[in-house]
């Protein structure tokens, strides 16, 4: 019966040897996963700040050209417009300097 003991408790720890190897192997797997998936995680939220910077800059801009818009439709946009491509009124007389 001694022998039959030995040979149970060889199988034993060989069975515990190859479960201990699996259940390494099976840490180890999910740890490489775990460390992707955060890694993965940090690529997108250092996007997500890229993509809301991005759209704060255009908000403002829309902002902007809102504001441009709205100046554009204004008499002194067109008086300003108007002088620099040398218009005047039509009772407005111009003084130029003699050099």
């Amino acid at each position: 019966m001694s022998t039959k003991r030995r040979g149970a408790n060889k199988s034993n720890k060989a069975g515990i040897f190859g479960i201990s190897v699996v259940v390494i192997l099976l840490a180890f797997f999910l740890y490489t996963q775990i460390d992707s998936r955060g890694t993965e995680l940090e690529k997108l939220r250092q996007q997500e700040a890229a993509l809301q910077s991005k759209y704060d800059d255009e908000i403002s801009r829309a902002k902007e050209l809102e504001e441009k818009r709205i100046y554009v439709k204004t008499k002194r946009y067109v008086e300003e417009v108007a002088k620099q491509l040398g218009l005047v009124y039509p009772d407005e007389i111009i003084y130029k300097p003699k050099n």
